[in-house]
């Protein structure tokens, strides 16, 4: 395909990463930082000390901290800023940009109490001047093996598979795979639950329990996010791929993963501001644990695990206590949840 002119909004490791990936494509890369000193430093350096040390970047990625540089004649904009701060880069987008450009976000997250997905964020907020079309890069993808240029794979979204695809053609390479997908419902709420069961899976490992217990979580938090993504819209095969199951066995099993860092310290005993202070980077799973806990009584989905580790992160409980109470639940049968969904997925289609 044509070379882009691209702009990665947000210079973390996962926008660096990525940056790095269209850069190796051969397309112009623009990375925006909030701070004049880390664009400095990735300018003199071609190096992201502070999120993915000792990485050599592309000459071809110059940082920026002035957004409206950043944006300037972009045929595809990139947000790659954490989900809290969508809405605030989503309107400075709006008050600098001068051409239409596709738009890409690759966040993970739902907003608390206004429920909306990060898509929804993006599509209430940019207006039609910065946006042609919208699309969602997903799936189980750490950092820090991107930059190692490691086999990774990735679903592209969109309600247009036409806008989909040319996402797909701006970043496949030989180590860095794209499917694309029109499921955009599907594909956010899997992205984004899935850091609420790591958060669960870090936690278990914390309090020294074994693999019995992780295999256990990451098998009934599949079947959560896909009660409530079906509720929500969403195609339960989605739930299956690489933005579902995918996505979550890596979350919860690396040491990659922020989320089950996180849910591991507090498995040990920290305290929740003690281990937000402590991992430098934001904790997705944490704010999204609060929406889905609103979207569960919204929708009236039973979430066992999300409603535990809730009370776990906001009401003070203690991690073993919220174990216990899991484990004494009220006997069930283990196929009502896909019968369930089926029931709603028939529904929706009229069968």
């Amino acid at each position: 395909m044509a070379k882009l002119q691209i702009a990665v909004l947000g210079a973390g490791s996962w926008g660096t990463a990525l940056a790095l990936v269209l850069a190796d494509n051969g397309h112009q890369v623009k990375l925006w930082t909030h701070t004049e000193a880390q664009a400095e430093k990735i300018n003199e350096s071609h190096m992201n000390e502070k999120y993915l040390p000792g990485v050599q970047l592309s000459d071809s990625i110059i940082a920026y901290p002035n957004i409206e540089e950043a944006v300037l004649d972009a045929d595809m904009i990139v947000f790659a800023v954490p989900a809290k701060a969508t809405r605030e880069v989503a309107e400075k987008v709006n008050m600098v940009s001068r051409k239409t450009a596709v738009i890409v976000h690759v966040s993970k997250g739902i907003e608390p109490d206004s429920h909306l997905r990060i898509s929804e964020i993006l599509e209430e907020t940019l207006n039609s001047e910065a946006m042609s079309d919208l699309v969602v890069l997903s799936g189980p993808s750490h950092a820090e093996e991107v930059v190692k240029r490691h086999p990774t794979t990735v679903t592209a979204a969109s309600d247009d598979i036409a806008a989909a695809e040319m996402v797909q053609d701006a970043f496949m390479n030989q180590h860095f795979r794209v499917y694309t997908n029109t499921d955009v419902i599907g594909v956010e709420v899997g992205g984004a639950l899935k850091n609420i069961i790591a958060l669960a899976a870090g936690i278990t490992d914390g309090l020294g329990y074994g693999d019995n217990a992780k295999a256990a979580l990451i098998t009934r938090g599949l079947a959560e996010i896909a009660r409530l993504g079906t509720k929500m819209g969403a195609n339960p095969l989605t739930f299956s791929g690489l933005t579902g199951v995918g996505d979550l066995i890596v979350t919860c099993t690396s040491v990659h993963s922020r989320n089950w860092r996180a849910g591991n310290m507090l498995g040990k005993g920290h305290k929740l501001d003690e281990v937000l202070e402590s991992m430098g980077m934001v904790v997705e799973g944490v704010r999204t644990t609060k929406a889905a806990y609103q979207l569960a009584d919204k929708y009236q989905v039973s979430m066992p695990i999300t409603s535990a580790l809730y009370r776990v992160l906001f009401e003070g409980v203690h991690p073993k206590e919220a174990v216990d109470q899991l484990m004494a639940r009220v006997k069930t049968h283990e196929m009502e949840d896909l019968v369930n969904i089926l029931e709603d997925q028939d529904e929706k289609t009229g069968n």
